[in-house]
Formats: C-alpha cells, structure tokens, sequence
C-alpha cells in the first residue's frame, strides 16, 4: 500500500468537505478530480442554514463571507395571493443563509483541505478501482496528459456527483430511485444583489431569484414534461416563464443583461444507493441525489461529509464504521428526499393553497414553516403546532 489512508474521488463540496475533515483527523489523503480548477458547476447555490452552520464549525464562514457573498436574512413567498415573508430560526447561531457561485465555494473548500494536509490532483480522472480479496484498494487514474497511475488506500470515497463511477463499479445498492419531477433554468443578471430569497410558487411553475456574487441569480423550475418544449427555445420559456408568474421582476430583466449563458438541465434524477461497503464510501450526490428544487444538495453534502468523518474517527473498526455511516444516512436521507419529490411536483391545486392560508393566518406558523424548510427544526415539530388550535388572544 502507498502513502494514503483515503482517497476521495470528486472535489465538489461533498468531496472536498470529506478530504478537509479527514485530513484534519491526521489521515493521509488524496484528492482527486476530473476537471480543471477552479470551476463552475450546475447547482441552486443556495446553503441553507444547517450548511452555513457547518461551514462556520469548519473555520470557513469568514472566507466565504470574503468573496463578497451577499447574507440572506429573510424569504419571501409567494403562493397564489398570498405572501410570506420571515426568517427560520438560527442554526448554532447561524441566521443568514448564502448562495455563492461555485467556483468560489469549491475552491475555497479545496484550499481549505490543502490546508490541512491533503494532496489535491485535478484534470485527473478515475479509470477503475483496484480490489483486494473483495475490498476496494485504491484507483487506477490518469491524468489529462495521459499519465497513468495505480494509487493505494483502504478507503476510496465516492463524491464523483449524481451520475458516480465510483458508485458504479462498486455496484452500490439502489435503495429508492423516482422518474425526474422537474427541469430548472437559471441564469446570472447584472441587477444589484440584495438579502431576501424571493420565491413565486405557480401550479406547474416556480420562479426564485436572489443575491449571488455581484449578480442576481434568477431560476425557474417547470414540469418535467415541459423539458422537451423548453430544450428547443429555453431562454425564451424561461423569460416567459418569469413573466407570467412574477411580472415584476421580467421588467427589470427587460433592461438587465445575462453576464453568461443560461444554464439548464431536465436530468433531475432522484435516487438513494447505498452508500458504504468493504473499503468504500459514498458522499454527495453520488449516494443521495434528488429534485434540486429544494436547495438542499450542498448542506446534504456538508452534512454526509461530516457524518462519515465522525464515524470513522468513532472507534477503530473501518467496517463497522462504514456500515453504520450507512444506515445512518439512509435514515437521515428519507425525510428530505420524499419532500424533494413532492414539491417537484408543482402542484398548486385547492388543498395546496388552502395549506399555505392555515399557515398565513398564524405569525408563528409562518417562522416555523420557514425553519423547517431551512432544518432549524424537523418537519414534526411545524407539523404539530399546524395541527394545534391557536391560543385564545
């Protein structure tokens, strides 16, 4: 065996979070990823709270704060006549939440694990896995230049995102799998970043729009079946899009410009695999990837990141370790994925609304209802004051 205890195969928020903490626990570790740093990558950006209280544990809430990131202190939501707006409560004294550009955040993640002793190697990609008596050993990778490497450890960690290699040729368990809900298209307008995530929810169409790096980041999310339309003209579905549901806003796009292209994609799949076994792990989307129209991929990242640090540095057995890690996401998962799947569904119909008018008419509700959207409380517990009669005035 050469110079690693683990290796970590993708360097997205996910990977680059699992190589910082085991790192940081004195491992040796490599950190490998097929693209060129830094860059960009499809995502929602947005870090709910559990995520930023994370990153603030991890001594890197400062450095984000840095690139000029703009802190989103309250929501807005629009459902048919009715708005919400408030903030969720605190996460470990976290109230804000961001929504950084990506080549920012992984990047930033990536030093961090540098940082802290790990090897990082990108423009290298993960040929195959070595095994040794049914364990997975190591990788055989390649650089973009064509050098080719055998690298050795007793732990390969798959965080290569939805569509995972490393998933692949272990033959990971699909646990729960469901055809794709949605499809999203977002784009960055040089409008001025503010502190509000604004969220308009149609039958059959969401419009969200926020402060991102120096720009606004303006989304909309549509029935799957809409993809085949939308793919054929999509900045125009998307410009329509937001001006039927939240008109507005499509008049200030009138004078604003795209600082790139429009970004978009109807491969929203929605899968939970297994996530451990003999000599590997998996992390990120690679073992839970769902609809992204809740925002929750990179706290879910962060927090499975952590989880497997801890049970690996909870005793010295990496077997037993590795199994309860996966269970223990398994069950953490469940809860997050079911309401990703039902909210990609864009249903707006009467039972809907009428949810959201219970909500409307309780202040309380509405701070609660944002918390558990945000996980500064479970689902339960806004489901239990829902359920209760109001205390006479």
């Amino acid at each position: 065996m050469s110079g690693y205890d683990a290796i970590v195969v993708g360097a997205r928020c996910a990977g680059a979070g699992t190589a910082l903490l085991l790192a940081r626990q004195g491992r040796r570790v490599l950190l490998l990823d097929r693209a060129g740093f830094p860059k960009d990558t499809l995502s929602t950006l947005y870090i709910q709270l559990p995520g930023v209280a994370a990153l603030a544990d991890w001594g890197l809430l400062e450095a984000l704060r840095a690139t000029g990131c703009p802190p989103l202190e309250r929501t807005a939501y629009r459902v048919g006549d009715l708005l919400l707006t408030g903030s969720s409560r605190p996460v470990r004294g976290q109230r804000a939440a961001y929504a950084p550009r990506r080549h920012l955040l992984d990047q930033l993640l990536v030093e961090a694990a540098v940082a802290a002793g790990a090897e990082f190697r990108d423009r290298t990609a993960v040929d195959e896995l070595l095994w040794t008596d049914g364990r997975v050993t190591g990788v055989r990778c390649r650089t973009a230049g064509g050098a080719r490497s055998a690298e050795h450890a007793p732990l390969v960690v798959g965080a290569d995102g939805m569509r995972s290699r490393v998933a692949g040729l272990v033959g990971a368990e699909v646990l729960a799998s469901a055809p794709p809900r949605s499809c999203a298209y977002y784009g960055f307008w040089d409008l001025p970043a503010d502190n509000v995530l604004s969220l308009t929810l149609a039958d059959g169409a969401m419009v969200g729009w926020t402060g991102t790096n120096g720009a606004t980041l303006v989304t909309c999310y549509l029935r799957q079946q809409e993809f085949a339309r939308a793919r054929q003209r999509p900045l125009q579905v998307y410009l329509e899009t937001v001006r039927a549901h939240q008109p507005d806003l499509y008049e200030r796009l009138r004078t604003a410009e795209l600082t790139e292209r429009l970004y978009g994609t109807g491969d929203q799949r929605n899968v939970i695999r297994r996530a451990a076994g003999p000599g590997w792990a998996l992390v990120g989307d690679a073992a839970v990837h769902k609809d992204s129209i809740t925002a929750w991929g990179i706290s879910d990242a962060f927090l499975q990141a952590q989880l497997l640090a801890d049970a690996l540095a909870a005793g010295p057995d990496p077997d037993r370790a590795l199994s309860g890690y996966a269970d223990a996401l398994h069950g953490y998962a469940l809860g997050g994925y079911h309401a990703a799947l039902a909210t990609a569904e864009l249903n707006l119909q009467e039972e809907a609304l009428a949810f959201f008018r219970r909500v409307a008419e309780r202040p309380e509700l509405v701070e609660l209802f944002f918390s558990a959207a945000s996980g500064a409380i479970r689902p339960e517990e806004f489901e239990a004051a829902l359920a209760a009669r109001p205390s006479p005035v």
